[in-house]
Order: C-alpha cells, then sequence, then structure tokens
C-alpha cells in the first residue's frame, strides 16, 4: 500500500508530465486513484492524513457510523496516545489518506485543480456545473479514454460513485478498491467532468476562450462550407471514417453516418445532424483518435471458457453453436 508522500510524490510527477504534454489528464487521474488503492473508508472524510483525531472528529459529526471507531485502533482501545504502529492503515510507520466514496473522487480530482460541487452523491450527480455530459448505464455507451465518474442510484437513492476507465473501476466503500473488469450490475448512471470540455486548463494557465453553445451553428445534410470542413476534419481527427469525400465541405450521406457513429459511441441521439450538443461534446472529447475494434469469433469453447473469455472483454458475447 502506497502511503500519503508516496501518492503526492506520483502526482507531482504525473502534473509535470501533463504540463510537457507526456500523458492524457485522463490517465493521470486514473493512475492516481489506482495509488490509493487499500486507503481506508471513513464515511464523511475527504482525503485527510488518516489519524486519530480526524477519525474522532469524523465520528463526532456522525456517530451512527460506528466502524469509523471501531476500525481505529488508538479509538477502539481508549489508548491515550495516538499509536497507530502496527495499524494496516500506517504501513512503515507512514500515513495514508482516508475518505468515502464522494470525498475519495473530489481529492483525487482536486490534486489537478478541479472541484465537484456538493457534499453528497446526490448532490455530486444533480451540480450541472460539475459535468459536460451524462448518461444512463445500459442505454447510452460508457464513453473510453476518459475517466468517467459512475454512479449508482438504487429505489430512487443516490447511494454510491466511484471512477471508470476503459472497463475498469476504482472506489472507495470498504476501502479503495480496484476492479477489472467492472462490475456492470453494479452501476446504473455515467458523467464525464467538466474539467475534460474543451478548453479547460489547470490552474496557472490562461484558459482558452470558448464559443458560447448558443453561437454554434447546427450543421445538417445539405450544409456546406469552411464549418462542414471543420466538423468533417475533426470526425477524421477522431477516427471515424469519410473515405469517399474526405474533409471536402460539403455535409452528404457520408457525413451524416460518421456523426450518427459518433454519437452513438457518445450517448447522443443518433440523428446524423451536428447540433450545438454534438459539436460541443465532439470538442470535448480527448484528442487520442478513435480506438479500432475488430470482431473476433472463437469457435469450440465450454460454456465455462466461454463466459471466462466474454468476462475478460467488456463487450463481447456468448452465443451458443447450431
Amino acid at each position: 500500500m502506497n502511503t500519503a508522500a508516496q501518492v503526492d510524490e506520483l502526482v507531482t510527477s504525473l502534473k509535470a508530465q501533463i504540463a510537457a504534454g507526456g500523458i492524457p489528464l485522463s490517465a493521470a487521474m486514473w493512475q492516481t486513484a489506482l495509488a490509493c488503492v487499500g486507503w481506508p473508508y471513513v464515511y464523511s472524510a475527504w482525503g485527510a492524513l488518516c489519524t486519530p483525531s480526524e477519525r474522532r472528529k469524523r465520528y463526532g459529526m456522525r456517530p451512527d457510523k460506528t466502524t469509523i471507531k471501531t476500525k481505529c485502533q488508538v479509538i477502539r482501545d481508549n489508548n491515550p496516545k495516538p499509536d497507530c504502529t502496527g495499524c494496516q492503515w500506517y504501513p512503515g510507520n507512514q500515513r495514508t489518506r482516508c475518505a468515502d466514496c464522494r470525498g475519495f473522487k473530489d481529492w483525487v480530482y482536486k490534486q489537478y485543480g478541479f472541484d465537484l460541487y456538493g457534499d453528497t452523491v446526490a448532490a455530486q450527480w444533480n451540480h450541472k456545473e460539475n459535468w459536460c455530459i451524462k448518461g444512463t448505464i445500459g442505454i447510452d455507451p460508457i464513453p473510453q479514454n476518459v475517466l468517467v465518474d459512475v454512479f449508482i442510484k438504487k429505489d430512487g437513492t443516490w447511494t454510491h460513485t466511484g471512477f471508470y476507465y476503459n472497463g475498469e473501476t476504482c472506489e472507495c466503500s470498504v476501502n479503495v478498491q480496484h476492479f477489472n473488469p467492472m462490475k456492470k450490475d453494479r452501476w446504473t448512471h455515467w458523467a464525464i467532468a467538466a474539467c475534460f470540455k474543451s478548453g479547460w486548463t489547470m490552474p496557472g494557465k490562461e484558459p482558452a476562450k470558448e464559443e458560447p453553445v448558443e453561437t454554434v451553428k447546427t450543421l445538417k445534410k445539405g450544409s456546406k462550407g469552411a464549418a462542414v470542413k471543420e466538423l468533417q476534419q475533426r470526425l477524421l481527427d477522431l477516427g471515424y471514417k469519410l473515405p469517399r469525400y474526405g474533409a471536402d465541405g460539403d455535409y452528404g450521406n457520408e457525413t451524416v453516418a460518421a456523426v450518427k457513429a459518433f454519437q452513438k459511441d457518445w450517448g447522443l441521439k443518433q440523428d446524423g445532424i451536428a447540433g450545438p450538443e454534438t459539436q460541443k461534446m465532439m470538442n470535448s472529447v480527448p484528442g487520442q483518435q478513435k480506438e479500432k475494434t475488430y470482431r473476433v469469433i472463437v469457435r469450440g469453447l465450454t460454456e465455462a471458457q466461454g463466459k471466462e473469455l466474454t468476462g475478460k472483454y467488456p463487450g463481447s458475447n456468448m452465443e451458443e453453436e447450431k
């Protein structure tokens, strides 16, 4: 388990790599989250060092959350001295940090200059300022190559939240845990933080000016000109093919199909029209090109082997041979 100091050093290194263009913001945040695996869950904590005094503070705020106390050997044993030696969350006599699910995510974002609004899971989800796009799992495809916040809404109540990145999840529950592949049956909603939208920069740099959404012209079949050509080039940069005409400035059937493919991948209405929402999302997604995918058929497997294989590759499926 990493100590707080070790993760702080990692964050410093990753921020330098971001500034040098060596690593995307999403990948840096994901590495940071994984570096915290094993850190303790403390209800209402937001990434402070895990100390007896911090736990007493949180227990005083929520005495109904008894594990805050019982999982701390100093408080549990009424030790008058804050001696954490031997505690699983005090590796090498060095501090780790503690948080709950919403506090863990917020702490990771804060390391890179972004702050999530809201003191509860529901409040984080409901604050429009937090997100540039949202979706429902099982209906809207979860975007890839970008850090995604995932949520659980059960019986009308928002109960839990964590991170998703390319088929894996990291969350603070019993402690900070990493799951690969994602436990699909648990999560119900997803959202992408506003820090990934076009024009956002880390503090200390002049942010790029964004064109207001309301001034964006809707482009559709029959549109022509420089705006269409720019849209087509963005599609090509993201890996969506325009094999016959390329970026010719003419919004035809080929461009409609490419826009629909983009909308499908990013959970938007698939109408082939590049309205403000589609253009905003197109300019907000990370710069990496859309990864090529391939269809592979493997025959002759047993049911157990098929389940094992499909479990390793999210989005794959298994059919019985006739």
